[in-house]
């Protein structure tokens, strides 16, 4: 396990993605987006992407020189096409413009299409937050459809769809809900596989619908099935894993889970309220700061040791990883590291770097 600084996987990842055809606004973007997804914590939607984004690229699965565009809107309402650029480019595009259509109107919906994989979908309604107002987003991925069994099944059918909601907070980080409607994100499964960690009970089953805890019953040949959110009550996460399917597929036009085995897409639905359209700012702030207190209030179960506020793992981890530096395991460093090679880099300049 290795450990680095930020600003030394920001200079890395720039470089990479520039030398795979980026523009520099747009490698700063992907790059920028994953280095703070590994701050966060979500090392399953941060630098194990550098690698893999870089392998797509040469797939032909990623336009590098995209340019997302606006095909469809009115008033309220959008539809960005992502030109088949990298998610990030595409997700920031279309949350900019919902942003600007929220700020004149209150509220604004705009769909993502033809865009690749958008990463860590909290990191949009963060962008919202900075300008006081409430984001909500949805994620499918396309008419991929082989990760998540519908409830009462063991056949993947579904994709992980992920949901993600931000609200601003006065004088304090932000409210984050990022969560995936399965119990986990298939990204998390590939980061213990290359740790070489077992994953916890009741994450997976295999191909004959077998609860397991190892990454290969998911992750082979027949491959296994992450399971629905929810536990006893799975039909829960499965439930909104069907919004999510006509939010982020359907309205989107990217379209919902069909079976496809390879990912050409995410479908998005960037919702953006302004707050100050529906009540005023100190009432509503005031609002928050009455629920969070009286949700603190409660007594503590000593099995979980604490109380926390949706989103407050990820600052914290944001502070440490900030101070600490970012953990990269070795399968992963070295992946990342044949990834610059076939672009002509040298990683060794930047694992002289590491702080472990």
């Amino acid at each position: 396990m290795k450990m680095f600084r930020s600003d030394v996987l920001r200079e890395l990842g720039r470089e990479m993605f520039s030398a795979a055809g980026c523009s520099d606004d747009d490698a700063a973007t992907i790059t920028d987006h994953l280095v703070d997804a590994s701050l966060a914590g979500h090392d399953s939607h941060g630098t194990l992407r550098m690698y893999e984004y870089i392998g797509q690229i040469a797939d032909g699965v990623f336009n590098p020189r995209g340019k997302p565009q606006v095909v469809q809107q009115r008033a309220c309402t959008a539809v960005v096409d992502g030109d088949g650029a990298f998610g990030q480019v595409g997700g920031t595009f279309a949350m900019k413009l919902a942003i600007r259509k929220a700020r004149e109107h209150g509220f604004a919906g705009v769909g993502l299409r033809n865009t690749g994989h958008i990463g860590r979908v909290g990191a949009y309604p963060l962008m919202a937050v900075d300008q006081e107002m409430i984001a909500l987003v949805f994620a499918n991925a396309g008419h991929l459809g082989r990760q998540i069994p519908p409830y009462g099944g063991i056949d993947g059918k579904l994709s992980t769809n992920p949901i993600a909601m931000a609200a601003p907070r006065r004088d304090a980080a932000p409210i984050l809900v990022d969560m995936t409607t399965s119990v986990t994100a298939e990204g998390k499964i590939r980061v213990a596989a290359n740790r070489g960690k077992p994953l916890p009970f009741g994450w997976i089953i295999d191909h004959q619908g077998r609860p397991s805890t190892a990454a290969e019953a998911f992750l082979g040949d027949p491959p296994g099935a992450i399971l629905p959110l929810g536990g006893v009550v799975a039909y829960k996460g499965y439930c909104l894993s069907f919004i999510v399917e006509l939010l982020g597929g359907a309205l989107s036009g990217q379209g919902c889970a069909s079976g496809e085995r390879i990912m050409k897409s995410n479908g998005v639905m960037i919702n953006v309220y302004s707050i100050e359209h529906f009540t005023e700012l100190k009432a509503y702030y005031q609002e928050l700061e009455t629920l969070i207190q009286h949700v603190l209030s409660s007594r503590t179960d000593p099995d979980v040791g604490e109380i926390l506020i949706p989103g407050e793992p990820e600052w914290r981890s944001v502070c440490l990883r900030s101070e600490k530096g970012i953990p990269i395991d070795d399968t992963t460093w070295s992946r990342i590291g044949k990834a610059a090679q076939t672009l002509g880099l040298n990683p060794g300049a930047w694992e002289k770097k590491a702080l472990v």
